[in-house]
């Protein structure tokens, strides 16, 4: 597993609309494993593959606390949402941020599964949380545009200055 660089907010890299994967094969497992194995050295519980520059549609999750249940997602698409979760939410292309975001409490998706079959699915609490957060990347959305302007161009101004003074920023807590 090869160990990606993730693009860090503002990079506008990041605000690019993902592609549908075509065809599931060895170059897309591959992605799939480099993407979990970044996500866990990061670490965090889900990366997308926009944050890594690569724009397809693939994402990665776990929240297991052994860190033994991977999830990858190929073209997720959700179907329904359902209820409201109001949960602080962290971001690898974000790092050290952390904000109250609100999303559905409940979905339920449609995906292909790291072997090409069409899988449906229903997630809820952390893991709908996750995979909400994962698909906005995917749409290049950050979990910031859901702040105000003013706590985006602080965070913005923040990130600016810490990648200017070189300052290693260490995450509280395993970000999505």
């Amino acid at each position: 597993m090869a160990k990606l660089t993730i693009l860090e907010f503002p990079d506008p890299r990041l605000r690019r609309k993902a592609v549908a994967v075509e065809l599931v094969d060895d170059k897309i497992r591959t992605l799939i494993d480099d993407l979990l194995g970044t996500m866990y050295a990061a670490p965090g519980i889900g990366l997308a593959a926009t944050q890594v520059d690569v724009h397809l549609r693939v994402l990665v999750a776990d929240i297991s606390e052994d860190k033994l249940a991977p999830l990858a997602l190929i073209n997720p698409e959700i179907l329904s949402r359902d209820g409201v979760e109001i949960t602080e939410e962290g971001c690898l292309s974000v790092p050290g941020v952390y904000e109250k975001v609100e999303r559905a409490e409940h979905i339920t998706l449609r995906a292909l599964d790291r072997d090409g079959n069409n899988i449906e699915m229903e997630a809820n609490g952390l893991l709908a949380v996750c995979i909400q957060h994962e698909c906005d990347h995917l749409e290049g959305k950050l979990f910031v545009d859901y702040l105000s302007e003013l706590k985006r161009q602080r965070i913005r101004t923040r990130l600016q200055k810490a990648r200017r003074l070189d300052i290693d920023r260490p995450h509280k807590a395993p970000a999505i």
